[in-house]
C-alpha cells in the first residue's frame, strides 16, 4: 500500500479513534497506584498519541504531498541510480531513459489518442552531470495519425521547494487542465515536462550554477531541453519552449527565462519571488561572488542587463501573498523588447488552491506565446 493511499490513511485513523474511545472507557480502571496500572496508563496514552499523530501526518501529506512514497519519507532516493531493463524501453537520446508509463487522470486516460500518456523518465545532464527524474505528459494529438509528422511546443513545469513532481499531477492537475484548455479551444496541444527544481536533494540550489557544486542552471537551461527535444517531437528553438513554476519553481522559471531567452520564449512565475533565497536549505550559493549574487536578483538583472526578446507572466494577490509589491516592481522594470503580463487576484494565499485558480489562464497565455515549428 502506497504512502498516499486511502487504505493507509484508514489503517491509521480507525485505530486512533478506537484507542481514543478505549482511553475514555478504560481510564477509570487504571486509576489505581499499582505498577501494572501505571504501565497501562502510559502504554494507552503513548499508543493513542502515536496513532493520532500518524493520522494527522498522513492527512497533511495526502493534502500537500510532501512525500510521494515510503522510500521518499524514509530518505530512500529511488530517483537516483535508476537501472532499467530492456522491457522499460529507451528513447532516442542516450541522455534520457523512460522507466515507466502511466495513464493520466483524465477522461479517456486509458487510451493515448483520447487522454494522452505520461512517461516517467530519468534525464541525465551531459554538461551539468545532474541526473533527475521527471514526468513527460504527451497530449492525445501526439498519438493521432494526422499529427504523426508534427512537432509540438513544450513547457517545463516546476514545483516549489521541497515539493514533489507528483504535486504537479495530483494536486495541481497540469495534464487535466492542459487537456481541458485544448478541448475548449483556448490552447494548443503542448508537451509538459514536469519535475521539481530540487535536482540535488535535499539542497535547495535556487537554480544557480554553484561553484564547486550542482550546476542547476545549466541543467534546466541547456541539458533538459536538449535531452527532451532529442527524444520527443519538439522543436529546438526558443519559440518552441516555455517554462512555468510556483513559488521556488516560479523564481526558477523567471530566472531561467530571463537569462536564457535563446532557449525559452516564455516564462511564468506563479507566486514567485525575485532574488535567490539564502538560508540553511541553500547553503552558500555564491561563495562571496557579488556578480553572481546580483545576477540571481531578477530586479537587478532587469535594471542592468539587456532586456530579452521574450515574454513573462507573473502572478500575485492583493491580499494573502507576500510578493505583491515585488511583483509590481518586476512589472515596472520590464521594457521592450521584453513583454510582461500579470494575474492579480483580489485574495489568495501561497497555496495549491491559489495556483489552481491561475494555472488555466497561465497555460492559455503560454500557448499563445509558443509555436510548434
Amino acid at each position: 500500500m502506497g504512502l498516499t493511499s486511502k487504505a493507509v490513511l484508514t489503517l491509521s485513523t480507525v485505530p486512533a479513534v478506537v484507542l481514543f474511545a478505549a482511553t475514555v472507557l478504560i481510564w477509570p480502571r487504571l486509576a489505581r497506584r499499582s505498577v501494572p496500572a501505571v504501565f497501562g496508563r502510559v502504554g494507552l496514552l503513548l499508543a493513542t498519541q502515536v496513532m493520532v499523530f500518524a493520522s494527522v501526518g498522513l492527512m497533511a501529506n495526502n493534502s500537500f504531498l510532501f512525500y510521494g512514497s515510503w522510500a521518499d519519507l524514509f530518505g530512500g532516493q529511488q530517483e537516483l541510480g535508476v537501472v532499467t531493463d530492456g522491457a522499460a524501453g529507451t528513447l532516442a537520446s542516450k541522455n534520457i531513459v523512460r522507466v515507466g508509463i502511466q495513464q493520466p487522470d483524465v477522461p479517456g486516460g486509458s487510451h493515448p489518442t483520447a487522454g494522452g500518456r505520461i512517461d516517467k523518465v530519468v534525464i541525465a545532464g551531459r554538461r551539468s552531470k545532474i541526473e533527475s527524474s521527471a514526468y513527460v505528459y504527451l497530449p492525445p494529438e501526439y498519438f493521432r495519425p494526422e499529427y504523426a509528422h508534427r512537432k509540438f511546443p513544450a513547457v517545463v513545469v516546476l514545483t516549489g521547494y521541497p515539493g514533489t513532481a507528483e504535486n504537479l499531477l495530483k494536486r495541481l492537475e497540469y495534464p487535466r487542465t492542459a487537456l481541458d484548455r485544448v478541448k475548449a479551444g483556448r490552447a494548443q496541444p503542448m508537451i509538459l515536462v514536469l519535475l521539481r527544481p530540487t535536482v540535488a536533494p535535499p539542497r535547495d540550489t535556487e537554480c544557480v550554477d554553484i561553484a564547486g557544486g550542482p550546476q542547476t542552471e545549466t541543467f534546466f537551461a541547456k541539458d533538459l531541453p536538449q535531452a527532451v527535444s532529442d527524444s520527443y517531437r519538439i522543436g529546438k528553438r526558443a519559440r518552441n519552449w516555455g517554462i512555468i513554476g510556483n513559488s521556488t519553481g516560479g523564481y526558477c522559471a523567471l530566472k531561467i527565462g530571463l537569462h536564457h531567452p535563446d532557449r525559452f520564449a516564455a516564462s511564468a512565475g506563479l507566486s514567485a519571488y525575485y532574488k535567490a533565497a539564502e538560508d540553511p536549505t541553500t547553503g552558500d550559493l555564491f561563495h562571496g561572488n557579488r556578480a553572481e549574487r546580483e545576477r540571481a536578483n531578477l530586479l537587478w538583472s532587469l535594471d542592468h542587463l539587456p532586456q530579452p526578446d521574450s515574454s513573462f507572466l507573473v502572478t500575485t494577490s492583493r491580499q494573502g501573498e507576500g510578493n505583491y509589491r515585488s511583483t509590481r516592481k518586476f512589472i515596472s522594470k520590464v521594457k521592450a523588447p521584453a513583454q510582461v503580463s500579470s494575474i492579480v487576484l483580489d485574495s489568495g494565499g501561497h497555496n495549491f488552491n491559489t495556483w489552481r485558480r491561475e494555472i488555466p489562464s497561465a497555460l492559455e497565455w503560454m500557448s499563445s506565446r509558443l509555436s510548434e515549428n
